[in-house]
């Protein structure tokens, strides 16, 4: 298959090829791409607090927590580790097809001239993808280095890719947005909102809990974790409304999306 392609109103579709055709609803595509790391995270987090409670709470100052960090329930023990790894795995393909479709909408929405930034948003969103696979299969315990240089990739990219989508779409066009596309948008802006401020209190917790040791701070911190990562999966899931009643058509030669 040589390559995505948007169709429809942005891109004449392309002609009829032979043998097997796949049509897939992008909404289908969309809720089946981002469920699979929400289940899994979410397995993760119950099946740390009622399996490995202790060990997924401990800190080196060995207080009192309630919930593990996402590193500690998704990275460190069985199976866990291993639900969590093969979603991220088998995401990663559509994911990576939808930064593609992405770029081609914006091809069709936005000012030719803004063009280079379109290319910007596409490749921090490939970059993202790649850096949580990294993280995903290096974890800390086996190459903290290489982990921590993955998370911290991660996190600039997804902020400055949400940060770049919300402007594009809002500042940039050059054809009007359609009542669920400017839905959409507002969700974004929502969702990039609350997961900034989430990562901003993530990061004073952290602080917070490496200077004084207090109880349950490490666990305050978890929970904005929490947050930043759900609003994340949240804010690639507005896909469905930017791409509303369009189809992703597989076939031998081509995969196209009309």
């Amino acid at each position: 298959m040589s390559s995505a392609v948007m169709t429809g109103d942005y891109l004449p579709l392309h002609h009829k090829t032979k043998g097997f055709t796949l049509r897939i609803p992008f909404g289908k595509l969309a809720w089946g791409t981002v469920s699979l790391p929400l289940l899994s995270f979410i397995f993760c987090i119950i099946w740390s607090i009622l399996f490995h409670f202790e060990r997924s709470t401990y800190t080196h100052c060995e207080v009192s927590n309630f919930l593990p960090s996402v590193s500690a329930a998704i990275g460190v023990h069985s199976p866990q580790r291993y639900v969590w790894r093969i979603a991220i795995a088998i995401h990663a393909g559509p994911r990576l097809l939808v930064a593609r479709i992405y770029y081609r909408y914006y091809e069709g929405v936005l000012y030719k001239w803004i063009h280079f930034m379109a290319k910007i948003a596409c490749w921090l969103n490939v970059v993202e993808n790649l850096a949580l696979i990294g993280l995903t299969f290096i974890s800390s315990a086996e190459n903290y280095a290489v982990h921590e240089k993955c998370f911290i990739t991660f996190m600039i990219t997804s902020e400055l890719y949400m940060m770049l989508t919300c402007y594009l779409l809002r500042s940039m066009r050059r054809t009007p947005p359609d009542n669920i596309e400017a839905r959409s948008l507002r969700v974004k802006y929502k969702l990039l909102i609350i997961n900034v401020i989430s990562f901003a209190l993530a990061a004073y917790f952290f602080l917070r809990h490496n200077w004084h040791c207090e109880p349950y701070v490490y666990s305050v911190f978890a929970l904005c974790e929490y947050v930043v990562v759900l609003t994340n999966m949240a804010f690639h899931m507005t896909a469905f409304w930017d791409f509303h009643g369009r189809e992703l058509i597989v076939s031998p030669s081509r995969v196209q999306f009309s």
